[in-house]
């Protein structure tokens, strides 16, 4: 998605039209361009750098690689990409903070989005599988023991079920779909700061976004 400069007639300069997603996707995967986040509280902003301690702590709480906002070969970001970076860095803590800012732009750079589980529902499956030569087979379990007449005899046997579970879990669809509800709320609010904002020379950010809550529409 490289950005080229169109000339209208008369010398006007045309801007790119694209959505909140597509101008992320373009900053951070096609220009590479860095996520600069607020300093922790209580850190002079002279010489400070993201030190390796604090690159884990963040890696380990997000269970992610961190956007190290390296610089794409030849050095050149374009300004637009910067622009759109620094927005995303500055999101509010009611929308999640540096937390969804580094999401935001991960998922960005990787041209991603939320895996929201469409068509998701609970289904019953044992618990456990026991495979060999033969297939799959269910684990069962003793859950008692019972007298049953074998053979014209008395004897005493086990009664086993086989324990399941619900996979997946209403759980964790919920979670799923409250992460992509966060996202999209995310950038909703990067879409109108930088419609709002007008800094952008060669883009122009359109009111489209992806759908909200597509689970709920047919």
């Amino acid at each position: 998605m490289t950005m080229q400069r169109k000339i209208a007639p008369g010398g006007t300069r045309i801007k790119r039209a694209l959505g909140v997603q597509a101008a992320l996707e373009w900053a951070f995967g096609v220009e590479k361009a860095q996520l600069e986040l607020p300093l922790p509280k209580g850190v002079a902003e002279e010489g400070f750098g993201f030190g390796l301690e604090y690159v884990l702590l963040q890696r380990a709480i997000l269970g992610c690689k961190i956007d190290g906002g390296q610089y794409k070969m030849g050095g050149y970001v374009h300004a637009d990409a910067e622009v759109i970076a620094a927005t995303v860095a500055g999101m509010p803590d009611t929308l999640g903070g540096k937390r969804m800012a580094i999401r935001v732009a991960e998922l960005a750079r990787a041209g991603l989005t939320p895996d929201w589980m469409p068509g998701a529902v609970p289904r019953c499956v044992p618990a456990d599988i026991k495979r060999n030569r033969h297939g799959d087979r269910a684990v069962s379990v003793v859950v008692g023991t019972a007298r049953a007449q074998i053979k014209g005899k008395w004897r005493i046997v086990e009664v086993r079920a086989c324990p399941v579970t619900f996979t997946p879990t209403s759980q964790q669809i919920e979670s799923a779909r409250q992460a992509y509800d966060d996202w999209w709320a995310a950038l909703d609010w990067v879409r109108d700061g930088l419609i709002a904002g007008g800094m952008l020379r060669e883009v122009e950010v359109t009111a489209a976004i992806p759908k909200v809550r597509p689970w709920e529409q047919r």
